[in-house]
């Protein structure tokens, strides 16, 4: 069955073709397996609440029939402003329009939010930009510079909000800074959503080419209900693809955890048990809850242009496992810097079980791609990361986030990371263990490595599957590097932020590349000797190294323009050119972008093996191979391109040598 829907269409109808629905969701309340709802060009300013799933063989598709001209936003126009003084204009909204969410007296708030002041849930959009929220009518009427912004230049159009209780209206104050609002194209958002289920359970589901745009979506933590302005609210099996989502005030797609009322923002309201043990919480009841690979997950995010939101582009918890997220451009996410915590990236997902998450396009994020907690069979790879750095003219804002192209935390593995271009001056926060980096160009440092976990027993899972299998602390350690280039891009010296208000807490970060951070560690050889097997165990004797570092593997690598090498390496090609001028230069044009390098010229003919699966052996606590979610092996016989690697294995992601090579 086929149904229509336009909403420039004269007036409402059935569905038909001839008499089309005005409304998305007049079509999503009727739906069924293998039905297609056809939706015209248009703005529709409404939440599509989805009833009913399709099946495996039978999905229900939502498509737009001109790609990105059926927009669904969570907005609504404001055409009543009112001149108040000076740039300032004012207009009042009945509280009426809200209904049981007002995005204007909720703020963005929960665990794992670190920064002050909070900022509410609605926002005052410009011209299809998000004006920054003012905390004061004063500072509303000087509309200067934020001085956290990666874009300061747009952060001087301010808005500040207040309640009318007598007359039951939200009063919205904006600077427009000279332009008259009500000529220009002026939004606020009234909907916490825009295309998700309320309910949990509805499956196979297709979407494909809306542009999906403006939402008052809510604050999402691990341990709590995690909202996106389109998402599959903990089911199974939904296809995102070619479309434009953009603008939401925390995270743009959700493939995240359901609403636990015994879980919910738990040390927000209760404190009295760590976040950190509500989600271990959160992973156990998630099983109870229907956490199975038959129940939730398995979902494809695909050719999807993802940005300006200010949490992140993609996030969730468990929701996401055995999924694959491709050939996506994910870029300016947090650039506002109005939000601050710990669950801000461009891909921010705990328990990404079996999650492929290839050739996609990250930049401008606050962070790129963060795997938190059970990155187990994760691979991450044949992606170009950039710019994921704080600009140097803005200041770091307090209680937000480190930058880096990709972070990997307090997890057991294995997580493989291959094929990938990082070019931002933190290619890899390493607070983890487990990690296989192989054939990648790496422009940038390793950091918090043997830092950042203390006592945080995460778990690990029976392979391929989403049962839990055990916890253990993060020992660190247990991560293999091969045919990597690592080149010293960015100055060497410990990146250092300030803190305004307590000088003594500066935090102090590496920005030296290379795998010398791991010097201390052993060799396999060397862990291995620890353990005594010519007499009987001695448990207590054999304690200290139960909780030592795990061993360290390096082989292959080439190490450029002062990048320095684990001690302990084998096979490696050291070229510290500083009298000569090494080149790794991404250059745009026309929409492309391009590699220019002159890498090539300095490793010559230098060679390596090739590397598979039983070269990388298993992650030591799961005990699984780095190997493919269906359990057969990995050769890494294809490039960044998908290029054959023949019998001349040279490191990096390109098979073939080249100083010109076009990315993407």
């Amino acid at each position: 069955m086929k149904y229509y829907v336009d909403v420039k269409a004269e007036r409402d109808g059935d569905g038909s073709y001839e008499r089309p629905f005005k409304r998305i969701s007049d079509a999503a309340k009727i739906a069924l397996p293998g039905d297609e709802v056809l939706v015209a060009p248009g703005i529709y300013r409404e939440y599509v609440d989805p009833v009913h799933s399709g099946t495996e063989e039978a999905r229900i598709t939502y498509v737009s029939t001109s790609p990105l001209g059926a927009v669904i936003t969570g907005a609504e126009q404001v055409k009543t402003w009112k001149h108040y003084k000076d740039n300032v204009w004012i207009c009042r909204i009945p509280n009426s329009v809200f209904g049981d969410y007002n995005p204007y007296t909720t703020i963005v708030y929960g665990d794992w939010y670190f920064s002050t002041p909070n900022k509410h849930t609605g926002c005052v959009f410009l011209n299809d930009r998000a004006m920054y929220e003012a905390t004061t009518l004063d500072e509303c009427l000087k509309g200067e510079v934020y001085p956290y912004s990666w874009v300061p230049e747009e952060s001087i159009y301010k808005w500040y909000t207040e309640q009318d209780p007598e007359k039951d209206e939200t009063v919205i104050y904006a600077n427009f800074q000279g332009l008259d609002p009500n000529k220009e194209n002026v939004e606020i958002t009234v909907r916490r959503r825009c295309f998700m289920p309320s309910k949990t359970g509805v499956s196979y589901i297709t979407v494909r080419g809306f542009k999906i745009d403006k939402a008052a979506t809510t604050w999402a933590p691990p341990a709590a209900f995690q909202d996106g302005m389109i998402g599959p609210h903990w089911s199974k099996g939904w296809i995102i693809e070619d479309c434009e989502i953009s603008n939401s005030k925390c995270a743009g797609i959700s493939l995240g955890k359901y609403f636990d009322p015994d879980n919910e923002h738990y040390f927000t309201y209760k404190q009295v048990k760590s976040p950190t043990q509500m989600e271990r919480d959160a992973v156990c009841r998630g099983q109870y809850h229907g956490w199975l690979k038959e129940k939730v997950g398995s979902h494809i995010i695909r050719r999807c242009n993802i940005h300006h939101c200010e949490q992140g582009g993609i996030i969730g918890r468990m929701g996401g496992v055995f999924s694959i997220i491709e050939d996506n451009h994910i870029h300016h996410i947090n650039n506002m810097m109005e939000l601050g915590g710990a669950e801000i990236s461009g891909i921010k997902l705990h328990a990404a079980i079996d999650v492929i998450i290839r050739r996609n396009h990250i930049h401008h994020c606050t962070m790129g791609i963060w795997c938190d907690w059970e990155a187990q069979g994760t691979r991450i790879t044949q992606n170009l990361l950039h710019d994921n750095q704080r600009p140097p003219y803005a200041k770091h804002l307090p209680g937000g986030m480190m930058s880096q192209d990709i972070f990997v935390e307090v997890s057991h593995g294995p997580t493989l990371i291959d094929n990938n271009i990082l070019l931002s001056d933190v290619s890899l926060r390493c607070a983890t263990q487990g990690v296989a980096m192989v054939h990648n160009l790496i422009c940038g440092a390793f950091t918090s490595v043997g830092e950042g976990t203390t006592w945080r027993y995460t778990p690990y899972h029976i392979p391929h599957r989403t049962e839990v299998m055990g916890f253990m602390t993060i020992l660190h350690g247990d991560n293999r590097f091969y045919n990597n280039i690592f080149v010293q891009k960015w100055p060497s010296e410990d990146y250092v932020v300030y803190n305004d208000q307590d000088p003594e807490k500066a935090m102090r970060e590496n920005r030296a590349v290379g795998t010398h951070v791991f010097d201390e560690y052993p060799t396999y050889e060397e862990w291995i000797a620890q353990f005594d097997f010519t007499q009987w165990p001695n448990m207590m004797a054999l304690e200290p190294v139960h909780f030592g570092h795990l061993p360290v593997w390096s082989e292959g690598n080439v190490y450029l323009n002062g990048a320095r090498p684990w001690k302990k390496e084998k096979n490696n090609l050291i070229i510290d050119a500083k009298d000569r001028e090494i080149k790794v230069e991404l250059v745009e044009k026309d929409g492309h972008y391009f590699l220019d390098t002159n890498i090539f010229d300095y490793i010559k003919d230098f060679g390596a093996r090739m590397i598979h699966t039983e070269i990388l052996g298993k992650a030591f606590e799961p005990e699984q191979y780095f190997e493919n979610p269906d359990g057969t092996p990995i050769r890494f016989d294809s490039d960044y391109f998908g290029d054959h690697r023949g019998v001349h294995v040279i490191p990096g992601p390109f098979a073939s040598p080249s100083d010109h090579i076009k990315l993407y």
